[in-house]
C-alpha cells in the first residue's frame, strides 16, 4: 500500500461536529455510515438516485458530481455522498431532506387532519384476548414450596421440583436444560427452598422446558418482548405476561438503512465480503437500542417495590419481520430471495436463544421468529393476519400492509391467498425529488384551492415545510388531479393559470412552498417525475388486489371488509386513494385500521400459546401467488398507471365527481 493511501484525515459532520478519521480514497457516505450517521441511499450508494446530496463546507473532495445537482448548487459545495471521495481534512453538512429529519422517527400518534375520512381503527386487546379465550402465555412462572430434604427424603433437587410442578400445578413432562441445572442448588437453598421456575410450553403437546429459576416469589415479574423489524424502522414493545399489559413501546430508524432502502439493495450488499455478518450485526444494534429505551421507560405499577424491569426478567423475545429482514437477522443467506425462482432459506425457523444473536437478554431466553410463506410473503404478514383477526373471521376480507413491498390476503376462517408486489419507497417518501419521511417538517398534508390554485398545506409538527411524506403525497396528488391542474396521464395541464406552473430540471413542476416560506434553502416541487413514480407505486397496489381477487373468481363488489395496515395506512385518506385509484372504491364504512399489524400480531404471539399454535396452520392454510407469474397482473399493472384508471367505470364516484356532478 503507497504511502499517500495510508493518509488519515479527519472528516466532521453537521450538525453535531461528530468527527471520523477517514482515508484518502474512502467516499464522504462511507465515512458517515461508519460514524452511525444516515444519509439517504435509496439505491444503497450505487450513485443511481441521487438522494445523498450533502454540502461540503470546508476542505475539498473529488468527485460527487450528479446531473441531480444544479451549478449553483455545486459551486456551493452540494456532492453526492456516494462519489465523493475524500482527499483532505472536511466539514461536511447533512441536509434535512438527505438525513433522517429533525426529531427523528416519529413513535406516537401524528394528530388527525380534520375532515379527512379515514379507516377506522380497531386493536385487539389483552381482554379481547380473554374473551376469545385465547390469553395463554407461551412461558410462565410457578412460585414452588418444596418440603426440605433429610434422611427419610434424600431425592435429587431436580426431581423434587418435577414432582411439585406436578403435584401443585398439575404440569407434567419437564425438561430441565444443563445451565439451569446449575443453578438450582443454590437456589433452592437460598431461601428455604421457595422457589419461582420459569417454564416454555411447547407450541403443540410435547415437553414443557424448565428455563430458569429464581429463589422466592418472582411470580408477578414475567416479561416478555414483541417486536417488528422493519425494513425502515424497528418498533418494539415490553409486555407483562402476568397482567398482559403493554408497560413501554418505542422504535428508532433500522440501522441498515444508510446501506439502501430496500430488501434487494440490502440483500446485495449482504453478497458482498463480510457484508451479511454487517447486515446482522446493524439489525440487532438497533433491536438492542430499542431494548434499552424499552427498559427506561418500564416500571410495573403493582411492583413499585420492587423496581423497574430488569433485563434478566424478560423471559422471551418474538420478532416479526419480511422475510429477508429475518434472513439478515438469522445470519441466513438471502441471496437466492432475488433470483429467480425465489427460494428462501427456510420459511419456518427454531426457536434460538437471543443471546446467540447478540441480543442483550439473559441465556434463558428464548427468541421467536414469525414464519414466512414465501420469500416475498413474510413472517410480518403472517403476524398481520393474525394480529387482525382476519384468520377467524366469516367475512370475506382483503388485507393490504402498504409499503415498500405491498403484501395482499384475501379471504376468511375458510382459506386465505396471499401475494406482494413491488411498489417503490414512494409512499415512504423515497423517489421523490423533496420526498422524505414522516419527520418534524415534512407535508403530510395538501388541499389546492380550485379557483387560485394555490397550495394549503399541512406538515408535521406544524413546522415549515422541508419535504413531502407518503401522506402529503396522495393528497397532494389527489387534489392536483380533482381541480384539473394534473390530467389522467399525470402531466401537469400548461394552460392553467398560475405562477406555480413552471418548467424544471425534470420536467413541468409546481411549486408547493417557495424557498422564503421552506425550512430548506431552496424552493419545494412535485415535478412529472414524481408523478410518475408515485403512478408506478399505486399502480402496483391497484392492480395487485384486482388480479387476487379476480384470480379466486371473486370481484371487487364481493369483499365485506377491507383491513389496512402499516404506517402509511394510517394517515390515508379513502377518497384522495380512490381518487388516484389507490385503493376499489368501496364503501368507507368497510374500511378498518389495524396499525402496525407486524407489532400486533408479535404481540399476541408474546401473550398467547393459542395464537402461536393457530400461527401453523395459518401459514400451510395460505396460498401464495407470484404475480409476476400472472398474465392477467402485468395487464392490470398497464392499465392501472393512470388517474385514476383507464377504466374509469371501475371508479364511479370519482367520474362522477370529474363531470361535475355532487
Amino acid at each position: 500500500m503507497s504511502e499517500q493511501s495510508q493518509t488519515s484525515y479527519r472528516i466532521t459532520f453537521e450538525p453535531g461536529s461528530r468527527t471520523v478519521n477517514a482515508a484518502t480514497g474512502e467516499t464522504l457516505i462511507s465515512a458517515a455510515r461508519r460514524l452511525g450517521l444516515h444519509v439517504n441511499a435509496s439505491c444503497g450508494g450505487d450513485g443511481a438516485c441521487g438522494r445523498c446530496r450533502v454540502i461540503v463546507e470546508q476542505g475539498t473532495v473529488q468527485g460527487g458530481e450528479s446531473e441531480k445537482i444544479l451549478p449553483g448548487d455545486f459551486q456551493q459545495g452540494h456532492r453526492l455522498a456516494c462519489g465523493a471521495v475524500i482527499t483532505g481534512d472536511t466539514v461536511v453538512r447533512i441536509p434535512v431532506e438527505s438525513g433522517l429529519g429533525k426529531g427523528g422517527l416519529i413513535t406516537g400518534d401524528r394528530r388527525e387532519v380534520a375532515g379527512r375520512n379515514q379507516a377506522r381503527m380497531h386493536v385487539y386487546d389483552i381482554e379481547e384476548l380473554r374473551e376469545h379465550g385465547l390469553f395463554l402465555p407461551p412461558v410462565e412462572k410457578f412460585f414452588l414450596e418444596l418440603p426440605r430434604p433429610g434422611q427419610a427424603d434424600n431425592m435429587a433437587d431436580a426431581g423434587r421440583i418435577i414432582n411439585a410442578l406436578s403435584s401443585q400445578y398439575d404440569e407434567h413432562r419437564m425438561v430441565i436444560t444443563l445451565p439451569v441445572l446449575k443453578k438450582i442448588p443454590a437456589a433452592l437453598r437460598a431461601d428455604d427452598f421457595l422457589v419461582t421456575v420459569t417454564v416454555a410450553r411447547p407450541v403443540h403437546a410435547g415437553k414443557n422446558f424448565i428455563m430458569d429459576i429464581q429463589p422466592g416469589d418472582w411470580t408477578r415479574r414475567n416479561f416478555a418482548l414483541a417486536f417488528d423489524l422493519g425494513t425502515t424502522s424497528i418498533y418494539g414493545i415490553l409486555v407483562d405476561l402476568e397482567s398482559g399489559k403493554v408497560l413501554a413501546r418505542d422504535g428508532a430508524y433500522n440501522g441498515q438503512l444508510s446501506y439502501g432502502e430496500d430488501v434487494i439493495s440490502r440483500i446485495i450488499y449482504a453478497e458482498k465480503p463480510k457484508g451479511l455478518e454487517l447486515m446482522q450485526e446493524l439489525a440487532v444494534n438497533t433491536i438492542n437500542q430499542v431494548l434499552d429505551k424499552l427498559l427506561t421507560k418500564a416500571h410495573p405499577p403493582q411492583e413499585a417495590a420492587r423496581g423497574p424491569v430488569r433485563r434478566e426478567e424478560i423471559s422471551s423475545i418474538t420478532l416479526a419481520a419480511n422475510t429477508t429482514m429475518t434472513h439478515l437477522l438469522l445470519g441466513l443467506d438471502p441471496s437466492h430471495i432475488r433470483r429467480a425462482p425465489y427460494v428462501p432459506a427456510s420459511t419456518f425457523l427454531p426457536p434460538v436463544r437471543a443471546a446467540d444473536l447478540g441480543l442483550e437478554l439473559d441465556q434463558h431466553a428464548v427468541a421467536l421468529c414469525y414464519p414466512a410463506v414465501s420469500s416475498y410473503v413474510g413472517g410480518d404478514i403472517v403476524a398481520g393476519v393474525m394480529g387482525s383477526g382476519m384468520y377467524r373471521t366469516d367475512k370475506l376480507t382483503l388485507y393490504v400492509d402498504i409499503g415498500t413491498n405491498a403484501e395482499i390476503v384475501i379471504g376468511s376462517r375458510e382459506w386465505l391467498v396471499c401475494a406482494a408486489c413491488s411498489a417503490g419507497p414512494a409512499f415512504e417518501g423515497g423517489g421523490i425529488t423533496h420526498g422524505m419521511r414522516a419527520a418534524q417538517g415534512a407535508i403530510e398534508d395538501a388541499a389546492i384551492d380550485p379557483e387560485t390554485l394555490e397550495p394549503r398545506l399541512t406538515t408535521v409538527g406544524g413546522k415549515a415545510p422541508v419535504g413531502i411524506c407518503g401522506s402529503g403525497l396522495l393528497n397532494l396528488v389527489a387534489s392536483l388531479f380533482t381541480v384539473g391542474v394534473l390530467d389522467h396521464g399525470g402531466r401537469f395541464n400548461r394552460q392553467r393559470a398560475t405562477d406555480r406552473l413552471r418548467e424544471g430540471r425534470s420536467g413541468w413542476e409546481y411549486v408547493l412552498a417557495w424557498r422564503h416560506e421552506a425550512g430548506v434553502d431552496h424552493d419545494i416541487v412535485l415535478n412529472e417525475v414524481d408523478i410518475e413514480n408515485f403512478m408506478r407505486a399505486k399502480a402496483a397496489i391497484f392492480a395487485g388486489v384486482k388480479t387476487l381477487v379476480e384470480e379466486v373468481g371473486l370481484s371487487i363488489g364481493d369483499l365485506e371488509q377491507v383491513i389496512l395496515a402499516g404506517a402509511f395506512g394510517s394517515y390515508l385518506d379513502l377518497d384522495a386513494a380512490m381518487t388516484v385509484g389507490l385503493l376499489p372504491e368501496i364503501a368507507p364504512e368497510k374500511f378498518l385500521y389495524v396499525g402496525n399489524g407486524s407489532l400486533m400480531g408479535a404481540w399476541m404471539s408474546a401473550m398467547s400459546n393459542h395464537i402461536r399454535r393457530d400461527v401453523v396452520e395459518v401459514v400451510r392454510k395460505l396460498t401464495s401467488f407470484e404475480l409476476s407469474e400472472v398474465t392477467a397482473f402485468q395487464e392490470q399493472y398497464t392499465a392501472s398507471q393512470f388517474l385514476p384508471h383507464t377504466e374509469l367505470d371501475l371508479f364511479p364516484g370519482v367520474k362522477k365527481r370529474l363531470q361535475g356532478g355532487s
